[in-house]
């Protein structure tokens, strides 16, 4: 009996050390760091490319596409909960 209390002990700790990791990459994957980081990269690389390319005001044109994600990650809260909210179906009243 101790040993399947023990194990059941053990097991209960690796899932609270499980769900810990998963907490804490769940708050890097929604954070701001994050997205601004992924932005700041992203216009690095299209500035390079850009320049690269010959594109006259690359480090303006750059600005687009980290816009364009930083915008996109920042609605798509808003827009998860106005879909959610209207694609539930009610019950009708009878």
């Amino acid at each position: 009996m101790e040993e399947r209390v023990a194990k059941l002990e053990r097991e209960v700790e690796a899932l609270k050390a499980r769900n810990a990791r998963v907490e804490a990459e769940k708050a890097w994957e929604t954070s701001y760091a994050r997205t601004f980081s992924i932005a700041l990269v992203t216009y690095a690389a299209a500035a390079l490319a850009l320049f690269m390319v010959g594109v006259e005001n690359y480090l303006l044109a750059a600005l687009v596409p980290p816009l364009a994600y930083v915008l996109s990650t920042q609605s798509l809260p808003a827009v998860k909960r106005w879909w959610i909210v209207n694609s539930i179906r009610k019950p009708q009243k009878e």
